[in-house]
């Protein structure tokens, strides 16, 4: 069952990972291995959260990584889901 409206996981690091450790988005990204600017557009909804960078996350946070890809899949099933009516799509059935 899909969530309603669910989160960005950019959402999810900064407010229960970054702010409770009050690590700023540059350590953040130094601990995790990447830039600050990979990290920045995860935060802010412009990028997700690639298998890779699941790991990294389980690593830093104690966490598991299909727990953050699960959030990743969820928000982006959700995102297609608000245009299924504009998709052109033929119903394919056995005959």
């Amino acid at each position: 069952m899909l969530m309603h409206n669910p989160p960005h996981p950019g959402e999810i690091i900064k407010e229960l990972c970054l702010e409770p450790l009050d690590l700023s988005v540059t350590a953040a990204a130094e601990a995790l291995g990447v830039s600050r600017k990979t990290l920045s557009s995860i935060i802010n909804g412009r990028s997700g959260i690639s298998p890779e960078m699941a790991v990294r996350l389980s690593i830093a946070f104690d966490t598991s990584s299909e727990s953050w890809l699960n959030q990743q899949m969820q928000y982006d099933l959700w995102q297609a889901e608000q245009h299924r009516k504009e998709l052109r799509v033929k119903r394919l059935s056995a005959t």
